[in-house]
């Protein structure tokens, strides 16, 4: 099977609005068992540059709800894909391009759902480097530039394409976490 390739898109504001429509959708449904629903990723920066992909953080108190959840989740149209070595985040990969479902079955963007508890280290990342890019544009115009070079380089190899911006995210990691 051949790889999907890396696609960069400019910024676009319909990214905040479909990730309110996804986050009420969780939220009717996950009720008290969610703490919030963190937009989170590049999707969730204006102005920045990124691939089509969602990425959701669905918080929870502890991990002792999870299994609630992951059946709640089941009912929307999410499978869970456990871990996958991040200690602290629960992966789930949707059934097809509608989840997750409600009244309207619509088609939905593409979306990476993970599920932390609250002191989750990876929780923890994921708005630190989020709040950091928001809060500077310069870091915002360089990490598109960034993600665009890395993109033309490794158009076809996205584990290359993840590890070319470890350096740039430990960076500002370590500057946010002051």
């Amino acid at each position: 099977m051949t790889p999907k390739p890396v696609i960069i898109e400019e910024y676009n504001p319909e990214w905040p609005k479909m990730f309110q429509v996804i986050q009420s959708i969780l939220a009717q449904t996950l009720g008290a068992d969610a703490l919030s629903i963190e937009h989170v990723g590049s999707t969730s920066i204006p102005g920045l540059a990124a691939k089509p992909i969602l990425d959701i953080d669905v918080v929870i108190e502890s991990m002792k709800s999870l299994p609630a959840v992951i059946a709640k989740l089941e009912t929307l149209g999410y499978n869970h894909q456990g871990d996958l070595g991040v200690e602290g985040r629960e992966a789930f990969e949707r059934k097809d391009e509608y989840a997750p479902y409600s009244e309207k079955l619509t088609l939905r963007m593409t979306q990476h759902l993970y599920v932390c508890h609250r002191d989750s280290k990876e929780l923890f990342r994921h708005i630190t480097f989020r709040d950091a890019l928001i809060h500077n544009p310069e870091l915002v115009k360089e990490y598109a530039s960034l993600k665009e070079d890395l993109s033309i380089t490794f158009r076809n190899d996205r584990k290359a394409y993840t590890e070319g911006k470890s350096d740039f995210i430990q960076r500002v990691l370590k500057q946010g976490a002051r």
